[in-house]
């Protein structure tokens, strides 16, 4: 039996470990909080001199697609990472110099021999003004969705806010080629910053207006970008049949707004074909159009309702889907039904009311039906706006599959 002294001594060393043991965790926990104010107050100092960054110099069209007009390193940045702010070249869906922006992002430590596989995002709707580019916002990584998993598996990570947001070009919500392009010369923008590490390896991965961006992206790559291997695809709920999408919504208030983007951008990018504003449009949908389009969509969900609800049922003059030029405008915009060697990774939230499930199901038999491998994710539970990250688990076991 313990002496009394003896069981002295043992709760003793109990409580030398169990204070040791909250000491390491403060520690540790003291550390992420460090590490989150230091990237606040990183945040803050770069928003002091924001706008400057997004004006173009003279010469920015000058230049092959790709390349950097300017960059700069980032303070606030993610844990053990390094970040930038990147200006570069791309090109619309007629080949004319247009310029993007975005953001790139790397692991710290030393890259493998060959350097980083580049994972590629889109992003959803944001808006469609200037003010709403991702790379322009306080906390320029919030709607990378599943940032953290992938820097720990070793990616350099671009992100394009898509042409029209964040600088001035045309505005090119939901068209294609533009997004595309977009999103692939993003790629090639990091491999103009050496410490970022990007070799030609390309992983694309896309939600909602981003889905469609990578892939036309992977699509597109072969032609486009042919020094690229786009080793992988993943879109979450893709805004891929945009027929299907504008018919399944017009006569709601999600139609009025994704609409009120996309006619707007279609009606200048497509004025030589006859898209005017006026064919399709109602006089009251016409008057609220030009304040749907300032307003960027998570900060101001409230207030487009507001401004849209009255149009609701009374938006547009026909379908769209069945006029042209707007039936052919659609029917271009939307991604599938052309071939690429990359495996498909595809997740839909069988609770989504935007991007509807029967929708997303028929991208899926349709990429299957051209001989893409296809890897179908439906998820219970998740709706439009929660599945990209409740469908990370499934994702990285899908990239872990693949090798990738």
């Amino acid at each position: 039996m313990a002496t009394t002294a003896e069981r002295a001594q043992r709760r003793a060393g109990r409580r030398r470990t169990w204070t040791a043991f909250l000491a390491a965790t403060l520690a540790i926990v003291g550390g992420f909080v460090a590490v989150g104010e230091a990237r606040v107050v990183g945040d803050a100092i770069e928003q002091r001199n924001l706008a400057a960054f997004y004006d173009q110099p003279a010469g920015a069209l000058n230049g092959a697609p790709g390349t950097v007009i300017r960059s700069e390193e980032l303070v606030g940045v993610p844990f053990d990472a390094r970040a930038w702010r990147v200006m570069y070249r791309t090109t619309d869906l007629r080949g004319e110099p247009v310029v993007s922006t975005g953001i790139v992002v790397t692991p710290l430590g030393p890259a493998p021999a060959g350097g980083r596989t580049v994972l590629s995002w889109g992003h959803p709707t944001t808006g469609a003004a200037v003010e709403c580019a991702p790379s322009r916002s306080f906390d320029p990584y919030a709607l990378i969705e599943g940032m953290r998993l992938l820097l720990d598996r070793g990616y350099t990570i671009t992100a394009t806010d898509y042409v029209g947001m964040g600088t001035d070009g045309p505005d090119s919500y939901l068209v294609g080629d533009t997004g595309g392009n977009a999103v692939l010369d993003a790629v090639r923008a990091a491999q103009h910053l050496p410490a970022a590490h990007a070799s030609d390896r390309v992983v694309l991965w896309g939600h909602s207006q981003g889905g469609q961006a990578v892939l036309f992206a992977a699509q597109r790559a072969p032609e486009y970008a042919p020094e690229l291997a786009i080793e992988g695809v993943a879109v979450a709920a893709p805004a891929a049949d945009l027929t299907a999408l504008l018919s399944d919504h017009i006569n709601d208030i999600s139609g009025v707004t994704i609409g009120s983007y996309a006619f707007a951008a279609y009606a200048q990018v497509y004025a030589d074909r006859g898209a005017t504003i006026e064919s399709i449009l109602t006089p009251g949908a016409q008057k609220i159009l030009p304040q749907m389009n300032e307003l960027c969509l998570l900060a101001n969900i409230g207030r487009l309702h507001e401004i849209g609800d009255p149009v609701v049922g009374h938006f547009v003059t026909a379908d769209p889907a069945k006029v042209q030029p707007w039936a052919g405008i659609l029917q271009e915009n939307s991604a599938g039904g052309v071939s690429f060697s990359a495996p498909l990774f595809v997740a839909q939230g069988l609770d989504d009311t935007l991007v509807v499930p029967t929708a997303t199901e028929d991208l899926v038999a349709q990429e299957q039906a051209i001989g893409i491998d296809v890897e179908f994710h439906p998820i219970s539970g998740a709706d439009h706006g929660t599945i990209a990250y409740l469908a990370l688990p499934s994702l990285m076991a899908w990239l872990d599959a693949h090798h990738l």
